[in-house]
């Protein structure tokens, strides 16, 4: 025996049981990589921890212990050996007991060693990581215990683990409205697939009608409940946990959908039979319909050759070169759209064709022969022929295109690049003629100069241009071109032109030159202002926007900070005042000089529109702002000393209420496990207790209105306490749960036992004898105390072959999962035995005949009640009607049709 407690509470664990069931598939390899970033999600890793620790509570209990804190309970390794131990049956190596971190370190490894041992390979999750508590790498290594011992060896139609259970789970909720399960995390949101589960095993235990797609929480918290009460799987998630949820935690649904195909893995008997035959039918419906497909693509192929090589053949010549480019263009689009697709289906139809064969080969029924005309060697040859044609037809297009492209492609030549310069030369000779330079500014006149220089470049990179039209149009005299005279009185026109240009561009570089000399010394005046003016314009706009801008401060420190910001704004004012004053000195001594000389300005400031009269009114306004800024400030710094009042005042009393819900907690916990006395005794102690919980409710209700003026206020934080409202809300709503689901238990047990017709004393006798083989106290016996409680009740199962055998054949009814346990449940009930799995025409015959209630017919009745809709019809279909001695009106032979899917009689 080994003791896994420390100083307390002594208990020990023992028993031997069966080894690890085989290395683990490659589902496990993956897994063994999960995705610890998805931890770093609250809400995942919040569903992650209670469901978790509710698994590994639910086998914990059967060693009379549990967990409350998952990355807390496990860092001595005591609890996580123990664990171990419980659901794989076997003795780990003794523990070390010492409480020094190298001893916590040992049992983890030891642990850790074991759960390598079964085939696991665990990645990143070392000792010091579980001993320091590491909430990731915990809840990273349960779950790698979870997949290895509850969803490895799940196995459903040749697929297993995580592909078994979501198969199970889709044929279990298949024939149920609203229920689409394609995943272990949104498919389980609405809750009708938890319902549909329970429904399908266990119909008298769900209404699945009356539930509503549109009410999540009721559905979820319905199939949590029932399942809890009837089919002893605990409740490891919370419904508004899984609702508020965008995307609910996969491991944690798979956790808790797992322990609903372990309760339910003893399926029926109609059911297996019901799979086996849809298995067979499945394959013999997909041969045909691939027949089916081949033939119709055949066909189609066959016929869209036939179509187009007549096309293809077609030799009549067009007369104008855009006719043949759009047969060209026709021909390419052939190539693009029209031939890819047939291509792919040529491929595909051997594809097929090579597919259906073999698979009617490894299924033993007769090879497929096409219609006459449509073999695959028929639709080679056709293709052949397409492919001959398609290669003369090409050629022949570009043959005659470029005959034709050779006529018109010296006479298109000249037309572009006349008509490229005669779009450029356009608007030209007015543009060089007009006198804007005669009221411009100085920056008018220097950016007038500069695009008359870039002009003149231009200018300069057009003559090669014109050079060419004139030798375009020398060639095409030469060549004696049949529009020749339109070409050379073009030819001549640009030519005039090009010389006018020339002229006109001289003579308004003088005229602009001239001009930009007389205005260079009023715009030096000019600029001086604006480089003064703009700074300041800017600085004051600034201003303005501070003293306007809205603030948000939540602390009395944020405001106090603005007000000492402000004060520091108003001691720059008179500084500013003397800037003003000399900015407006400047554009006076401008204007001054301007009317001594007689110069008539053209307008405003060419460098700024920063006028004298927008200085002003800017810093008049700025003057208008500054005391609206100080009120402002001040009715803040009031409002702030009244949140904080407020922010204290809730502070003292969460601080008050938040440790006594803990306290509580803890309280009931220590109850549930110390309860004494008969059932109904620890009922009514239970339940005055519950009463003076719901004595503190005013506290509770006195917060809800301090925490009610606090949201009124919008205030957002609080560093007097870390208790908010939601935290004290959900430990008071989990308080009241927890000591419902407690006095809940004990009435369960006391209906257990009345239902049974059991007195109290038969009931202590009853129980005395099961707990004397007991010997760890859990509630539940190892193989080895079972097999002792059997002798001791004359049962043959001594330590020989015989005995042996039947020892197993009876755990095998208690114990249908191997779980390594037997429940006081299962020690009076025994379950049905396991069948067997295989596909010949005599097990279909088998099978038909379960269905059928031993009868050498079947009905369409029956077949309709037991198979799904398409597969009950195709076996109606096709089913010929029995003529035994024992046939009744439309009564189906079963055995006939079995042989035909087989291939031996005609189907």
């Amino acid at each position: 025996m080994v003791d896994y407690h420390a100083a307390g509470q002594p208990y020990q664990y023992g028993g031997n049981g069966p080894g690890s069931l085989g290395g683990v598939g490659d589902y496990m390899a993956q897994e063994d990589d999960w995705d610890r970033d998805l931890l770093l999600d609250p809400a995942w890793e919040k569903q992650q921890r209670k469901t978790f620790t509710a698994w590994c509570n639910s086998h914990l209990r059967k060693a009379g212990t549990q967990i409350e804190n998952i990355d807390e309970d496990f860092r001595d390794g005591l609890k996580l050996m123990l664990l171990l131990e419980v659901i794989s049956g076997e003795r780990l190596p003794k523990p070390e007991r010492g409480k020094m971190r190298v001893h916590k370190i040992n049992n983890v490894n030891k642990a850790l060693d074991f759960i390598a041992s079964k085939g696991v390979k665990l990645v990143s999750i070392g000792a010091e990581e579980i001993v320091d508590g590491n909430a990731k790498m915990t809840l990273g290594m349960i779950w790698t215990i979870i997949l290895r011992f509850a969803i490895q060896d799940i196995s459903v139609e040749e697929t297993s683990a995580k592909e078994g259970l979501l198969l199970w789970c889709q044929r279990k909720t298949a024939p149920y409205k609203n229920v689409n399960v394609q995943n272990f995390h949104i498919s389980w949101k609405d809750g009708l697939a938890f319902n549909a589960l329970i429904h399908r095993h266990r119909p008298e235990l769900i209404e699945y009608d009356k539930l509503r797609k549109d009410d999540p929480v009721t559905n979820l918290n319905n199939a949590f409940e029932v399942a809890e009460k009837y089919l002893d799987i605990p409740k490891m998630l919370d419904a508004e946990d899984i609702v508020g949820t965008l995307r609910p935690d996969e491991k944690a649904i798979m956790t808790y959908v797992s322990c609903f195909y372990h309760a339910f893995s003893g399926a029926q008997k109609a059911e297996t039979a019901a799979n086996r035959i849809c298995k067979v039918l499945a394959v013999n419906q997909e041969n045909e319909h691939l027949m089916e497909d081949y033939e119709k693509l055949a066909s189609d192929l066959l016929e869209w050759i036939k179509r187009t090589i007549p096309w293809l053949e077609d030799r009549d010549p067009q007369k104008t070169i855009q006719e043949m480019q759009q047969k060209l263009e026709d021909f390419r689009d052939y190539r693009r759209v029209h031939k890819p697709p047939k291509v792919q289906e040529k491929c595909q139809l051997e594809i097929n064709f090579n597919t259906l064969q073999t698979k009617l080969r490894l299924s033993n029924r007769p090879a497929f022969m096409p219609s006459e005309g449509k073999m695959v060697s028929d639709i080679n040859n056709g293709w052949q022929h397409l492919e001959q044609a398609e290669k003369g037809y090409e050629e022949w297009l570009l043959n005659e295109i470029r005959r034709l492209e050779r006529l018109d492609h010296l006479a298109e030549k000249f037309r572009q690049k006349a008509s490229i310069h005669e779009s450029w030369t356009e608007g030209k000779e007015a543009m060089l003629r007009q006198k804007d330079y005669e009221t411009a500014t100085l920056s008018d006149i220097k950016a007038l100069i500069r695009k008359h220089e870039a002009f003149e470049s231009d200018l300069a990179a057009h003559q090669d241009r014109v050079e060419q039209i004139a030798a375009i149009a020398q060639e095409l005299n030469e060549l004696d071109y049949y529009d020749a005279p339109s070409v050379n009185a073009r030819c001549q026109k640009i030519c005039d032109q090009w010389d006018a240009l020339g002229s006109l561009t001289h003579s308004r570089r003088e005229a602009l030159e001239k001009t930009e000399k007389q205005l260079e010394t009023i715009d030096q005046l000019h600029l001086e202002y604006a480089k003064r003016a703009a700074p300041f314009n800017n600085w004051m706009e600034s201003a303005m926007e501070d003293l306007q801008d809205m603030f948000i401060v939540h602390t009395i420190e944020e405001i106090e900070g603005l007000i000492a910001a402000h004060d520091q704004f108003k001691s720059t004012l008179p500084d500013a005042d003397k800037e003003r004053e000399a900015i407006l000195g400047i554009q006076n001594e401008a204007q001054r000089i301007a009317d001594y000389n007689n110069i008539k300005l053209s307008g405003n400031n060419p460098y700024t529109s920063v006028t004298p009269q927008i200085i002003n009114a800017k810093w008049e306004r700025v003057q208008q702002l500054v005391p609206k800024r100080d009120h402002a400030l001040q009715d803040e710094q009031t409002k702030q000393q009244s949140n904080e009042h407020l922010r204290r005042q809730f502070a003292s009393q969460a601080n008050i209420v938040g440790p006594w819900i803990q306290t509580k907690m803890e309280e009931i916990g220590r109850i549930s496990i110390e309860m004494n006395g008969t059932l109904e005794d620890q009922l009514n102690h239970l339940k005055q207790y519950e009463q003076s919980i719901v004595d503190y409710k005013p506290n509770i209700d006195l917060l809800e209105q301090q925490h009610q003026l606090i949201q009124e206020a919008l205030i957002f934080d609080n560093k007097h306490t870390n208790y908010t409202m939601e935290h004290i809300r959900v430990g008071w709503e989990q308080l009241l749960t927890t000591i419902a689901r407690t006095i809940n238990e004990v009435e369960n047990q006391i209906l257990t036992r009345d239902a049974k017709g059991i007195s109290q004393e038969q009931m202590q006798e009853f129980r005395a004898s099961f707990n004397h083989f007991d010997k760890d106290h859990g509630g539940t016996l190892g193989p080895e105390e079972f097999k002792a409680c059997l002798i001791s009740l004359g049962y043959d199962v001594e330590n020989d072959r015989q005995g042996d055998a039947e020892f197993n054949r009876i755990m095998s009814v208690v114990d249908p999962n191997n779980s390594g346990i037997v429940t006081f449940q299962a020690f009076i009930d025994f379950m049905s035995r396991e069948t067997t799995d295989t596909d010949t025409a005599d097990q279909v015959i088998a099978s038909f005949k379960v269905l059928a209630g031993d009868k050498n017919y079947i009905t369409a009745e029956e077949l309709r009640r037991e198979l799904p809709p398409d597969q009950a019809e195709y076996c109606i279909a096709r089913m010929a009607p029995y003529q035994g001695p024992d046939a009744v009106p439309r009564a189906l032979d079963y055995k006939s049709f079995s042989t035909a899917l087989y291939g031996e009689s005609d189907l």
